[in-house]
């Protein structure tokens, strides 16, 4: 295809008989941080809000405990987590957290693995190479769930709640068993505080600071019921657990874990943002507040998507998409190469400085993932949409 340049000042392209105006968007986002992990930091972040950091204190003062103690207590009040489920910090993230429950708790009866993007797919990996478990595992394609309807709860069940490579979440808790015979453990990181979790359902769940609330990486957080606790007293797998994994001893739960006493050293800086994210969360109304702003912020892209024939929802289902990790692929039949596409997209944005870090997961289908948890106000995701109509017909234009 031939293109004839208008002149310049007129900044537009013809086609035959088509004008595509190329003339860039007159609004930019206030902050072009979407990246869905580490996510945007909240609205009012300015590092003189962790002056108060315990630095230079050790994390077993009383300076130190009563931070991280204030961390889990906190976290309860906003999540709503029952007052005898137990909440943990531990090392290495929601990846951490994970692993500690996998290699503490799975083995005692069969395990079934539910899988539908990167990191569910790469839980299923661990289980079955690392463990060496004769795991049941249901699978789903990009954009889709696998039949939950057939989950077998005599079994342990393994699965995240939002994918976020994916886009795609769990509707709600309803097709999980209330009479369940095994333990659940639901890998949460990119729904915590964005969306209802609920807590009878859920045995094990995981998280990061990294994630909807925006705090440092390299933290995660493990929440368990009393189901689970039992589980830990009364099982002891048969492979050697590494330190940062054991949560018993002598076969009992090691209580100090969950009121703040964490297994390794715990970066307090770190910590200070965490507590400053949750006290912003209290002022935004709660986990209510939250939802509310994610659910805004995704619905301007869904609506988006709706008026425009070239880029969907990689959710298949309505009812399925995320209100965090938005995945989008592109659908017009005049892309030649997909993935070079999207990521030329993504890198027109980046350097027009008006959206950072929005490729696709390099595991997932070839689009765009927008994050759109609450710590991003909803005036930025609105000022991007047009400027990734432009970039979308700026590429086109150059192909």
């Amino acid at each position: 295809m031939r293109r004839r340049d208008t002149p310049p000042q007129r900044g537009a392209y013809i086609w035959k008989d088509t004008m595509t105006d190329l003339v860039q968007p007159a609004t930019r986002p206030a902050n072009p941080r979407f990246s869905s992990g580490p996510c945007a930091k909240i609205p009012t972040f300015t590092l003189d809000k962790l002056n108060d950091a315990a630095l230079g204190r050790s994390h077993r003062a009383a300076i130190g405990k009563q931070k991280l103690k204030a961390a889990i207590e906190t976290t309860r009040e906003i999540l709503g987590i029952p007052a005898d489920y137990k909440i943990g910090i531990v090392p290495a993230s929601d990846t951490g957290a994970v692993e500690m429950a996998m290699w503490s708790m799975l083995g005692a009866r069969g395990v079934t693995m539910l899988a539908w993007e990167s990191f569910g797919s790469g839980w299923v990996t661990d289980v079955a190479k690392q463990l060496k478990l004769d795991a049941t595992v249901m699978t789903a394609d990009y954009g889709q769930l696998p039949d939950l309807a057939s989950v077998d709860f005599a079994t342990d069940v393994v699965f995240t709640w939002n994918g976020t490579t994916s886009g795609v979440r769990v509707p709600n808790g309803d097709w999980i068993a209330d009479d369940r015979e095994g333990i659940t453990i639901c890998d949460a990181t990119s729904a915590a505080f964005a969306m209802d979790l609920p807590w009878d359902k859920l045995d094990v769940t995981t998280f990061s600071w990294q994630k909807v609330l925006g705090g440092e990486a390299a933290h995660g957080m493990i929440v368990l019921s009393p189901r689970a606790v039992e589980r830990l007293e009364s099982y002891t797998p048969a492979w050697p657990l590494p330190k940062i994994f054991r949560m018993t001893k002598g076969g009992k739960l090691i209580d100090g874990i969950f009121v703040g006493e964490t297994i390794n050293t715990p970066s307090m800086l770190a910590v200070e943002d965490y507590l400053v994210a949750l006290d912003w969360a209290k002022s935004e109304g709660g986990l209510a507040g939250l939802i509310a702003r994610a659910d805004a912020n995704a619905k301007v892209i869904h609506d988006f998507c709706d008026a425009h024939d070239w880029i969907a929802n990689l959710a298949d289902e309505p009812a399925t998409r995320s209100n965090t990790s938005v995945c989008l692929k592109f659908t017009d039949d005049r892309i030649k190469d997909g993935a070079v596409f999207a990521k030329a997209v993504a890198k027109r944005l980046e350097a027009e400085g008006v959206a950072l870090d929005i490729g696709a997961y390099r595991d997932a289908p070839a689009g765009l993932r927008i994050w759109c948890g609450g710590t991003v106000d909803t005036s930025d995701i609105e000022a991007l949409m047009p400027w990734l109509d432009w970039a979308f017909n700026a590429e086109i234009a150059a192909q």
